[in-house]
């Protein structure tokens, strides 16, 4: 199986730590995220990876290499320019089986051989990972009419979404979508799927899940790696 690893990001959320140090590299514990994530898709069954990189991508690429040090082959693919989420795949030539698509900072238990089983049962030609998500509001939200005559008033409401994870199985007739060279996101393509009546399915996950991206949650997922390591490794 062959996974890509979306790695080309600036991090700006979380600077300044990542003004010298690109996102997949920040630390939990005594790896890096990155790290976590390679031998995750090891040991799922993945047999080979590519790391697409554009910001200090050369860092990245020193920190991994040929991947022989996780036991698993390692290439990678230079963005000249940001390309977005799936931008990036038009440049891998040899993307001719199923394939998974993933964030390169994301601390998660998920199965992959799970989405990827759930993804070839549908006959799916895209699955995206998906998980519940709790926004609670900490204000008093209003709503009212086109005359602005207020007929509710909701404190602190709780809203839940299934997001996606940054997660995707892919068929490779999505490289139809894309132009190669120019931006191109995974909401646009499924967007475009969704109009042409491709076969899009969402793969709910209810174990952890967590984004690396903001400052709190970074915190969050150094703890929770620290007290429960073997879970993910």
């Amino acid at each position: 199986m062959r996974a890509i690893i979306m790695a080309g990001g600036k991090g700006e959320r979380l600077r300044p730590y990542t003004t010298v140090i690109p996102k997949p590299l920040m630390p939990i514990g005594d790896v890096a995220i990155l790290e976590v994530v390679i031998l995750q898709l090891k040991k799922a069954g993945f047999d080979r990876i590519t790391i697409t990189v554009n910001y200090l991508g050369k860092l990245i690429e020193a920190y991994v290499g040929d991947g022989s040090r996780f036991g698993i082959p390692v290439d990678f693919i230079y963005e000249d320019k940001p390309l977005s989420t799936i931008g990036p795949l038009a440049f891998i030539k040899d993307l001719k089986e199923t394939f998974l698509v993933m964030n390169g900072d994301i601390l998660s238990n998920i199965d992959f051989k799970e989405l990827m089983d759930f993804h070839k049962d549908k006959n799916a030609k895209a699955t995206i990972a998906t998980y519940k998500r709790n926004l609670k509001v900490d204000f008093g939200v209003l709503k009212y009419d086109k005359e602005r005559k207020i007929d509710q008033f909701i404190e602190k409401p709780e809203y839940n979404y299934d997001v996606s994870m940054g997660i995707y199985a892919f068929e490779p007739g999505i490289l139809e979508y894309i132009t190669k060279g120019e931006p191109y996101g995974v909401d646009s393509l499924v967007l475009d799927m969704i109009e042409k009546k491709d076969k899009v399915y969402s793969y709910n996950f209810d174990g952890y899940w967590l984004d690396i991206g903001r400052p709190d949650d970074y915190e969050i997922a150094i703890e929770k790696f620290k007290n429960e390591k073997e879970e993910f490794l």
